[in-house]
């Protein structure tokens, strides 16, 4: 008898139907076939509001989530920064994929560049990022320049940096180069992990199935990469600890060593208003490292 083709929720922007293809070509490629649903989600329906002003913690998940749990969909692919880290009753993260650059990268436009000043930022630069943690990122970095929220897709973005609506804007690096973007005509800083901390899994795609679908996470299991989800499991239970959603300006970025070594950077603060505070913290495994920093950042907080 042959399978049922999987159905794959996700959502609709280039980005996410990159991902959703990414899923789809590795499930082709261990001998499943499988079709693609969109889902709108609350973030998507809602462009008119900044982050800080949708309810809740899965804005860009939920929905996606809740036709997972009605078995209209077998398995969601999300980005993982975007999912909150505790799941919904009924489901888990089955499996993660490789780890694309993940780091931050400033894009501005050529005419406000002023090579003398901190990242090339001239005084009063409009900066557009809607993530507090960027914000509060740099701001530390460069207090001189003006922050502005911005919201819709990673081409969208840009478009309205060249339309002159800000000077410069703050992206993810895994969604320009998985969407191959041309960005010649503009001034590119890619920013070093370790210094411009990222968010907790940023750059991995997580696969969310539903705890009872035996099936489905033997599937995924195949696909996964479990380097990938040690790392990420050590970020994303500092974001847990402080019982965060992607609105706490906390950057958590894990690299393990060709000794097996863990080493772990954060950057936090109490709000977009707060100075920054940092830690680096090594262990030989990953067990307790996250609380060690949970810890450390939270000693450094008051």
């Amino acid at each position: 008898m042959e399978e049922k083709e999987i159905i794959i929720g996700s959502r609709g922007s280039d980005l996410a139907l990159w991902q959703a293809h990414y899923l789809q070509d590795r499930l082709k490629e261990i001998g499943y076939n499988s079709v693609i649903k969109i889902i709108k989600t609350q973030g998507d329906k809602i462009q008119h509001l900044t982050f800080d002003k949708l309810e809740g913690k899965g804005f860009f998940t939920k929905e996606i989530e809740d036709q997972l749990l009605a078995k209209e969909i077998d398995v969601a692919v999300h980005s993982m920064k975007d999912l909150p880290t505790t799941n919904p009753p009924g489901l888990q993260i089955s499996g993660t994929s490789y780890r694309e650059d993940p780091t931050d990268t400033l894009l501005l436009l050529k005419e406000t560049v002023d090579p003398n000043e901190v990242l090339k930022l001239k005084k009063g630069t409009i900066v557009g990022t809607s993530s507090a943690r960027r914000k509060v990122q740099i701001k530390a970095l460069n207090p001189n320049i003006e922050i502005k929220d911005i919201r819709g897709n990673v081409p969208t973005r840009i478009n309205k940096l060249r339309e002159g609506q800000f000077g410069a804007i703050l992206l993810a690096t895994a969604g320009i180069k998985r969407l191959k973007l041309d960005l010649s005509d503009l001034e590119v800083i890619q920013l070093h992990p370790r210094e411009f901390v990222p968010a907790p899994a940023q750059g991995v795609l997580a696969y969310q199935t539903r705890n009872d679908d035996d099936r489905m996470k033997k599937i995924i299991s195949k696909i996964s990469d479990m380097d990938v989800a040690r790392i990420t499991n050590v970020e994303r239970k500092v974001l847990n600890l402080f019982d965060g959603g992607c609105q706490l300006p906390l950057g958590v970025y894990c690299e393990k060593d060709q000794l097996g070594n863990y080493h772990t950077w954060a950057a936090m603060a109490k709000d977009v208003n707060s100075p920054l505070i940092k830690t680096r913290i090594s262990h030989s495994t990953a067990a307790e490292l996250a609380q060690a920093v949970f810890e450390d950042l939270t000693n450094k907080l008051t």
